[in-house]
């Protein structure tokens, strides 16, 4: 059966606002039938002409709105062809769904994405953290305003995803989202098994990712000195959230917890260590690794000095940590009050554990690692900045070495 297949571009010019401009809208008509969708463009009333159905002028906006139109008129007409050769029937409707990524047949990327996503929230606690599921939403948000500001759609089809969507997400993410180069390529990373996933199920024929490597960028992480730490020590606040706050962050900085960590650490997470002391022993939030920490003197000084407080006596827990957001921000006045140029965070603790507090004092990095809850020793190395004055004394005590062996 032979279908009329027609289609125009048009603008109501009776609804435009008051400087002019109208929505251009798309209609299909296919045997009469009519199918209408906006596409999400606006356009000077008075440089509009019908009859071609684009804008007039040579102006760069002209020519970009002009280009724009036709490449939905090619992706129109490659549909209504792609159905003729199928010979499935043709109806306007059907052309604008499957237009718009709604057509039933397909696989979906947001679609593909949230229920990979359902699946790990079930999982969570048991194969996922917490944190890796929000990972995830946040890169599926980020990844559902990429497509709808470059491609005007609510989703697309997983097999319109190539190498130039991904560059185009990356550079989105970097620009748009103000995203760093290495947060970036995370949630590429995170998208990334979304396309796998597509791939092992045979809904794509090949990976778009295949020539995209992850290149991570090295980060100097901060820390704080041992002369930085002895400022935070030596001050007494007489605002109590500010003291709280304080040495809620000293206590990661002589223990390496992350503040996830911190925040659930319980009075069964201390026990007796083989040498007689306390140490504490937890698994962590992120990896569900097993961290075993030795409790140094501050620390437990720490606790002490917050066994009898309101928010711990009531509770299981052993510190009154208050939220994440609240911490940082706190710990930006205490480092104005302190004099410490850095930007003082409640992960920067966990950075200054492993350098200033341990290997810095001749920790070796495998008992660091396993204090931290490192599933790999290369982490660990990542984390760990030996300082100069630590190189200098180690070389001095080979000097003297390699001098008593040659006298």
């Amino acid at each position: 059966m032979n279908n009329l297949f027609s289609f125009i571009f048009y603008i109501k010019r009776s609804k435009a606002d008051k400087n002019g401009k109208a929505n251009v809208y798309l209609r299909i008509t296919v045997n009469g039938k009519r199918s209408e969708l906006s596409i999400s463009k606006k356009v000077d009333v008075n440089k509009w002409v019908a009859t071609a159905g684009k804008l007039r002028g040579g102006s760069a906006e002209a020519q970009q709105l002009n280009r724009y139109i036709d490449d939905i008129s090619n992706k129109i007409h490659k549909i209504h062809q792609k159905l003729v050769e199928e010979n499935k029937k043709i109806t306007a409707l059907k052309i604008r769904e499957i237009f718009c990524g709604k057509d039933e047949n397909q696989k979906m990327l947001l679609v593909i994405f949230q229920d990979h996503n359902n699946q790990v929230e079930r999982l969570v606690g048991k194969d996922f953290a917490p944190g890796t599921l929000e990972r995830y939403k946040t890169a599926k948000k980020h990844l559902e305003a990429f497509i709808k500001l470059e491609y005007k759609l609510e989703d697309i089809n997983i097999k319109d995803v190539n190498h130039k969507f991904i560059r185009g997400f990356e550079y989105y993410l970097k620009t748009e989202r103000n995203c760093s180069h290495n947060t970036a390529i995370k949630y590429i990373t995170n998208f990334k098994k979304i396309i796998r996933i597509a791939y092992a199920n045979d809904w794509i024929s090949k990976d778009p990712f295949y020539n995209w490597k992850a290149r991570l960028k090295t980060v100097d992480r901060e820390f704080l000195s041992k002369e930085e730490i002895q400022k935070l020590v030596e001050k007494s606040f007489s605002i109590k959230r500010l003291e709280q706050v304080k040495d809620i962050f000293l206590f990661s900085c002589f223990t390496g917890l992350a503040y996830s960590d911190v925040k659930k650490l319980s009075k069964n997470d201390l026990v007796i260590g083989i040498d007689g002391d306390i140490w504490i022993k937890t698994k962590r939030t992120k990896t569900n690794t097993r961290s075993n920490i030795p409790l140094l003197t501050t620390a437990e000084a720490i606790l002490d000095k917050y066994s009898e407080h309101s928010g711990v006596e009531q509770s299981e827990f052993l510190l009154p940590v208050l939220s994440n957001q609240k911490m940082n921000a706190y710990l930006k006045e205490i480092a104005d009050v302190c004099e410490i140029n850095k930007n003082l965070t409640f992960h920067l603790a966990r950075h200054t554990f492993a350098t200033t507090v341990t290997l810095t004092n001749g920790v070796p990095i495998e008992s660091v690692s396993k204090m931290l809850g490192h599933k790999s020793l290369k982490t660990t190395q990542h984390y760990a900045k030996i300082l100069d004055r630590k190189v200098s004394e180690d070389m001095q005590e080979l000097k003297q070495k390699l001098k008593i062996a040659n006298s």
